[in-house]
């Protein structure tokens, strides 16, 4: 197997630039896919052409019965796999970084041209430096995520396109009429089929848990900008209704005592209507002696 370190370098990055969700993605395509492809792809498949046997003399019988049964090596496809399905998320972070940088940029020339005192803040980046998944970043993030959801299952689909059904026989009878015999054929063997076959079942069960993983993330994204969206609906409201009954100091105490309610002021209706309880005696007098 080739050198892993630089794809796992680039994707080790999008780790600061992605959701909790999408770092438990990275985690499972580190551990179970390129670690386990690495380490133990050579040994299980090595002798896949050394080992495979056809009772045969026919001259090219043997390697004829073999591309019929593996029209492509196995370890090969994977590795396709795992280079097609890291590529959306490879895009998203060179975006990311872009617009990161971009944004960091114009901040340093609005700080050089106000000497230094400047009131925007950083739309894409919180202050302890964290990505915030929003606005033209959210539509790229969930872009690559479908994309990664459509090629693993393409992949999937196309495994048993290719190569048949999943459990590896011990044996088969090859019928190709050239280079074999027109009526015979050849019996051909394969080497370790067993273990081969759990292999090929663990590559797809890591695939299934790739794509509900980002289903999962999917979801977790939605209800996010979903709640966001409330929240900011529910914050204009309030200023809207703050600004339609403005709040007037003198009443707050009598306000306090109904319970909260704003009090608004009540019309006009002559000095004897705004006579208080406790000068309601001296009102009266007042009138009478006019």
């Amino acid at each position: 197997m080739g050198d892993w370190s630089y794809l796992s370098s680039l994707l080790d990055k999008v780790q600061s630039h992605s959701t909790v969700v999408g770092k438990i993605w990275m985690s499972v395509l580190f551990l179970f896919r390129i670690f386990v492809l690495g380490a133990a792809a050579d040994k299980v498949w090595g002798d896949e052409v050394s080992e495979f046997y056809c009772d045969s003399l026919e001259p090219g019988c043997e390697h004829a019965c073999y591309n019929w049964m593996f029209p492509m090596s196995y370890v090969h496809y994977w590795v396709l796999q795992i280079i097609f399905v890291s590529t959306p998320t490879l895009v998203y972070l060179g975006h990311a970084v872009h617009i990161i940088h971009k944004e960091k940029r114009m901040i340093e020339q609005l700080r050089g041209n106000t000497n230094g005192n400047i009131l925007k803040k950083p739309k894409y980046t919180d202050d302890r430096g964290k990505v915030k998944i929003k606005g033209i970043l959210f539509c790229t993030y969930m872009t690559q995520l479908v994309l990664k959801v459509i090629l693993e299952v393409g992949f999937s689909v196309g495994q048993f396109y290719i190569f048949g059904p999943v459990f590896i026989v011990s044996y088969f009878h090859c019928t190709i009429s050239p280079p074999c015999a027109h009526l015979s054929g050849a019996q051909c063997y394969i080497s370790r089929p067993t273990e081969k076959t759990i292999f090929i079942l663990f590559m797809l069960v890591v695939s299934g848990i790739s794509v509900l993983l980002n289903i999962i993330e999917i979801i977790y994204l939605l209800c996010n900008k979903r709640r966001d969206s409330r929240k900011q609906m529910l914050a204009q409201q309030h200023v809207l209704s703050s600004q339609k009954y403005p709040s007037n100091p003198a009443w707050e105490p009598m306000s306090s005592q109904c319970g909260g309610f704003p009090l608004l002021p009540l019309p006009a209706q002559g000095v004897s209507g705004f006579c208080s309880d406790e000068k309601n005696i001296d009102c009266i007098s007042k009138e009478k002696d006019t």
